[in-house]
């Protein structure tokens, strides 16, 4: 299998299959593909087992049904497109080496990945639209492709250093790396509401990568511009 990441501030991954390949995605993430490929559309898959591991990766932000997609009888190629302006990420994951992502980050996967929530929690009314704080845990035996909005900063953790971050601006990091949410009082934020700003507290060892442009931040800055109910 390769992949290739096209474009640039808009990128899509291209994944090349030889015959008898197959990867995953959420349903319905489809940009394009080949005529030899095939797809099957299930709850299954991602590690889950039943309607019990499908609600598990529900609750983590993503999809009830999982497509696998193949190369059926010969090579055949797979794309899906990003949605916002960002970059796409390929890890690889094996057993001691998984990884925390924002809810929305899982593009595709081979057929090892196991996808389920590995952090929840609620920061009020004021932020990511009342949903709270969710991020999905990548695990098993595979490779997998992360999207992450606007420019990705890497920030490499000594064992006991701690980075303070706005929580949208988390994409991923590695599982080893602790993960608490934090508020710091007597800083207001338009976008939290209240008296105080939750940030994430990422303690080392281990590596994060920080993405520019979240999604929250972003619908905020567009409310001015868009029409009210009245208008």
């Amino acid at each position: 299998m390769e992949h290739y990441i096209l474009g640039t501030t808009m990128p899509a991954l291209e994944l090349r299959l030889q015959a008898g390949e197959s990867i995953i995605a959420d349903s319905g993430e489809l940009s394009w593909m080949t005529d030899s490929i095939t797809l099957k559309t299930s709850t299954q898959g991602g590690g889950g087992k039943g309607i019990f591991g499908a609600i598990k990766r529900v609750v983590g932000g993503g999809s009830l049904f999982l497509t696998e997609y193949s190369a059926n009888g010969r090579p055949g190629a797979v794309t899906f497109a990003s949605k916002m302006p960002g970059s796409i990420l390929p890890i690889h994951i094996e057993p001691g080496n998984a990884y925390m992502i924002h809810r929305h980050g899982f593009l595709a996967g081979t057929t090892g990945v196991q996808i389920t929530t590995g952090f929840q929690k609620s920061l009020g009314a004021g932020i990511f639209g009342g949903e709270g704080l969710v991020l999905q845990k990548l695990a098993g035996q595979a490779s997998a492709w992360i999207g992450l909005s606007g420019e990705v900063v890497i920030v490499d953790l000594a064992p006991g250093e701690t980075l303070r971050a706005h929580p949208g601006h988390v994409g991923m990091f590695q599982e080893r790396v602790s993960f608490d949410i934090t508020m710091m009082k007597g800083i207001s934020n338009a976008i939290f509401g209240g008296d105080g700003l939750f940030l994430a507290a990422l303690t080392g060892p281990g590596r994060v990568w920080l993405q520019t442009l979240p999604l929250p931040n972003l619908a905020h800055a567009l409310v001015p511009y868009l029409p009210s109910k009245g208008g």
